[in-house]
């Protein structure tokens, strides 16, 4: 169902927007209309710092399984990285297959226990360099905060929480900023008290 519903929620998505548009007060037409722009623009950015990881794994997966002298190493490699879109995936498949491969190519203990290293540094630069810098920068949150939040997501939901915790921060994130920002417009700020103190 997920290839039909995408093609129709593209060829309609101007017709939803304007149908939920003319629904909004129009007292609130402005301020929701940003909002769901820097909502929008967010996840975006989400996005595409993803692909971002999933290319850099690939390459550093491809480049290691190269150097160990695994045949077929980027095929393997990318495909690891490109699977890497759904959370820990493309690392089991990527073992996995990498590992049959140097087992049947070189009868050893050794290939194997390298092909698990270049997997375990993948998955380290992912989660502490590449995730949080990567995506968490384009969409504006400290790479402490990227890390709790796919840690929160995982421990509250489960695997969908982990894959949809960053997008979900992200665009609490905005929601956040835009309170804030009304909150230090409203006269409940920027009122002062006038009274006498005594003394």
């Amino acid at each position: 169902l997920i290839p039909v519903v995408t093609f129709y929620l593209l060829r309609d998505w101007d017709l939803m927007i304007r149908g939920i548009h003319d629904l909004l007060p129009r007292s609130m037409e402005t301020e929701i209309t940003n909002t769901a722009v820097d909502v929008n623009s967010v996840l975006g950015a989400f996005f595409r710092g993803q692909l971002m990881v999933m290319l850099a794994l690939g390459v550093i997966y491809t480049i290691g399984l190269s150097l160990i002298g695994i045949d077929l190493a980027v095929l393997i490699g990318m495909g690891a990285g490109l699977l890497s879109i759904v959370p820990y995936l493309g690392s089991i498949v990527g073992v996995l297959v990498a590992l049959g491969v140097a087992i049947f190519q070189f009868q050893d203990w050794l290939h194997p226990l390298m092909v698990l290293l270049v997997f375990g540094v993948g998955q380290s630069a992912e989660g502490m360099y590449l995730t949080p810098k990567l995506v968490g920068d384009q969409i504006g949150l400290h790479p402490v905060a990227v890390i709790f939040a796919v840690l929160a997501g995982g421990q509250l939901f489960g695997f969908l929480g982990i894959l949809l915790a960053l997008p979900v921060a992200a665009a609490l994130n905005v929601l956040v900023r835009h309170m804030h920002q009304k909150y230090r417009q409203s006269e409940l700020y920027n009122s002062s008290h006038n009274g006498d103190v005594d003394g």
